[in-house]
């Protein structure tokens, strides 16, 4: 059974000055050569060989006129739920480490919010916009535990579809009755669960969820 057993801190006070500015998504289409090499060098030939592919992956699909959001989504979901699940203390040494794509791929292993955040950079290097898409903080009701998925909102006011580890089938959140949903965020805002008012946008989110400023900060060294 693959899950978290954690807690996402989210830190927000009537202080916060929201900021509509926030910077552009990392892409992992085309990553370049350099990328590559410094990546073989810290994970080896065929890590290097195997980051390569998905990258070519998602151009493809970005490039395509054809690919709908149900196959960007199924491909996404599969793509990072046939890695192998592994705690963060075993994998990485510290209880709680969100891992970018390129670690997550390098290494082959990750848990719930490492394979979240990679279905949601794939999806968005695929050309997905941005507001379809809510990493959720969840309690997984059956297991009693902390979890994380990725919300896909078809339009903003549609029921999302569940990609998630525990149950690799993508549903519907109201078939997902084992979740009980907390929180969502992306890199344009913060919600509390079911709710349609921002909590935190711009840069703050990165100064409420400061797993997630690190993270955005790996990710563009790691693509230069």
């Amino acid at each position: 059974m693959q899950y978290c057993n954690k807690t996402y801190g989210i830190f927000l006070s009537a202080a916060v000055v929201f900021s509509p500015v926030a910077e552009a998504a990392p892409s992992y289409r085309h990553i370049n050569g350099k990328a590559l090499i410094a990546i073989e060098k810290t994970y080896g030939k065929t890590a290097k060989n195997r980051i390569a592919r998905w990258s070519q992956t998602l151009d493809s699909f970005a490039s395509s006129e054809s690919a709908s959001d149900g196959e960007l989504t199924r491909f996404a979901n599969d793509y990072f739920n046939q890695i192998e699940w592994k705690w963060d203390i075993d994998h990485w040494g510290v209880e709680d480490y969100w891992a970018t794509p390129v670690e997550t791929l390098g290494t082959y292993a990750g848990d719930c919010e490492d394979f979240s955040i990679g279905k949601y950079f794939s999806l968005i290097s695929m050309g997905m916009d941005t507001n379809k898409l809510r990493i959720t903080y969840v309690k997984a009701l059956e297991l009693n535990l902390a979890h994380m998925v990725l919300a896909y909102y078809p339009t903003p006011r549609s029921e999302p579809l569940i990609l998630d580890n525990i149950n690799r089938t993508i549903l519907p959140a109201s078939q997902r009755t084992d979740l009980l949903p907390v929180y969502g965020f992306n890199g344009d805002g913060i919600w509390l669960a079911k709710s349609t008012k921002r909590m935190a946008s711009g840069n703050n989110i990165a100064k409420s969820l400061p797993s997630w400023g690190r993270l955005n900060k790996r990710m563009r060294k790691e693509l230069l």
